[in-house]
């Protein structure tokens, strides 16, 4: 998928980033597999006002990225959000006063009450609020469809490039996901390189990409 503000592909992260100049991109906001097994079924157990949804079983979320990764990406980006960073610091090997903390607002259930996300900006740190609890959602007037197990709000990548990055800037994803944070680029007037390596997942990304952005288009 190909946009004049959107390059969204279907391919591994690392063979990705490897095609890219060092600092390439202004900033990476990245959410990979924290390695805890919140890929399929485990969440469907949860939850006491309406049952989660049921995702597909998959297996992508058994590990974490390697260090490895995290070289790569700081080669090709000039700062890095990193979402679930406080289950791969061994990983990431760094250490940064600048931490966003989403809060999920989410209630009385078993799934965590916030999730961090480690900056390598120098600021101080910042708590995000926005509902975040199955059926009941921060902004229920635009309520989003739910379609993988750990999909964050558009609100969130919203609030994010509100605070942490300028109109124009290139931005890299390597975990695209539900495609929140290709929507929210879109109409922050940024340049989003994104990749997802499940098939299923890229598809249904790109079909809600295409449909919740279809009305807009910028020229940068």
């Amino acid at each position: 998928m190909k946009t004049n503000t959107l390059d969204i592909r279907h391919m591994d992260c690392m063979a990705l980033m490897a095609e890219f100049p060092d600092n390439h991109f202004d900033l990476a906001v990245v959410d990979p597999p924290y390695g805890i097994g919140e890929d399929g079924k485990k969440n469907h157990s949860r939850g006491k006002a309406a049952p989660p949804t049921l995702y597909a079983d998959k297996s992508w979320d058994r590990e974490s990225p390697t260090t490895e990764y995290f070289k790569e990406l700081r080669r090709v980006s000039k700062n890095q959000i990193i979402w679930g960073a406080n289950h791969m610091m061994a990983e990431i090997a760094r250490s940064s006063p600048s931490w966003i903390v989403w809060d999920k607002e989410n209630g009385a259930n078993d799934f965590a009450d916030a999730e961090m996300a480690y900056t390598s900006h120098n600021k101080a740190c910042r708590i995000f609020r926005f509902r975040w609890a199955g059926m009941l959602q921060g902004d229920m007037k635009n309520k989003e469809v739910r379609m993988h197990p750990t999909q964050k709000p558009v609100k969130l990548y919203d609030w994010i490039f509100a605070n942490y990055a300028e109109k124009g800037m290139k931005i890299l994803d390597t975990h695209l996901g539900s495609g929140s944070s290709a929507i929210a680029s879109h109409y922050a007037g940024m340049h989003l390189t994104a990749c997802e390596l499940d098939e299923d997942y890229y598809k249904a990304a790109c079909e809600r990409i295409d449909r919740e952005t279809s009305q807009t288009t910028f020229e940068l």
